[in-house]
Parts: structure tokens; C-alpha cells; sequence
């Protein structure tokens, strides 16, 4: 079984923001591997599917984001899934807008959502880095990843960016036969 973790923070005027792209693409995923709609448990939205013959969670927590830990921890209890099969998706703002890495533990790097998953999991599970880029002062970071992305932008993550994830995701954890 594995667990695909978006993050993000619940709320509509929270929808379109940088720091949700976790959540945006969760979505994106669930839609073009036809998962069904997401219920609520585990303080989350979650759907169940399948990929590939493989169980999959897919997860959006609505603990908001410092607390993603909790509802991480909860269905990686309650399922005994090791966090070698856990993959976050999240902002990043050391990465230039668009910009993909791929790593598997290390530092939440300030990332809160990531540090609260440290604690409740550990740090050995993988992190997909979605490039938001940063703002020019340090004073305005908190203020730019909860704003909205423009409608280039965001057209751009859907487009594109969100195809490249997805194929480079699925081709390297979710390979064909």
C-alpha cells in the first residue's frame, strides 16, 4: 500500500494559493488515474484506489498545513504503511517557479508542513519539491505562498508542469509491466 500526501490548507480561500499545490495536484492525479471522489477520515479528505495492481491512499489533510504530521500519522498507523511508501507533495520556494526535485528524507528545510511530518513519521519518506519560487524579502514569504497564483500561472501548472509530475512520478514508483 502506498500514501500520496498533497498538501495544503483547507478552505476555499485557501484554494488557488501557492502553498496548496500539494492539494492541486493530488487533485489532478486522482482525476487522470480515475480514483473516486475523496471522503473525510483521518482529519483528511482521502480517496482509495488502485495504480498499477498497487493500493493506493491519496490524501489531502485539513489540519491545515502546520499539523499535516497528524493526519499523516493517523493513516500511516492505522494502515502500517512505512514511510518508504509515503510521497509528499509541497511547495517549494527554493525552487524556481515550475522547477520539480524528487528526494527521499533529509530537512523540512523550514517547510512546517514537512517538519510536522518529520515528527509524526520520521524523515525517511519521499518529498516531490513543486517550485513556487520566492519573493524578494524574507518579511513576505508567509504572505506570498498563501497567494493566489495568476491565471497564467496557474494554467501553466495544469498544463504542464502537472503532466511532467505525473508521468515522471508514475514512471519511476509506478512502472508499467
Amino acid at each position: 500500500m502506498f500514501l500520496l500526501v498533497g498538501l495544503g490548507n483547507p478552505g476555499i480561500e485557501y484554494r488557488y494559493t501557492r502553498h496548496n499545490i500539494g492539494f492541486l495536484f493530488i487533485d489532478y492525479l486522482a482525476e487522470s488515474e480515475r480514483f473516486p471522489d475523496f471522503q473525510s477520515k483521518f482529519e483528511s479528505l482521502c480517496s482509495i484506489g488502485a495504480v498499477r495492481n498497487d493500493k493506493v491512499i491519496m490524501q489531502k489533510p485539513q489540519t491545515f498545513m502546520n499539523l499535516s504530521g497528524r493526519a499523516v500519522g493517523q493513516i500511516v498507523t492505522f494502515y502500517k504503511i512505512n514511510p518508504d511508501r509515503v510521497f509528499v507533495f509541497h511547495d517549494d520556494i527554493d525552487l524556481e517557479p515550475f522547477d520539480i526535485k524528487i528526494k527521499i528524507g533529509g530537512s523540512s528545510r523550514g517547510h512546517n508542513g514537512l517538519r510536522s511530518i518529520d515528527q509524526a513519521i520520521g524523515k525517511d519518506y519521499c518529498r516531490i519539491r513543486i517550485g513556487v519560487g520566492r519573493p524578494q524579502s524574507k518579511e513576505q514569504v508567509a504572505d506570498y505562498v498563501v497567494s493566489k497564483f495568476r491565471t497564467e500561472e496557474y494554467e501553466h501548472f495544469v498544463e504542464e508542469v502537472f503532466h511532467e509530475i505525473s508521468n515522471m512520478f508514475m514512471s519511476r514508483f509506478f512502472p508499467k509491466a
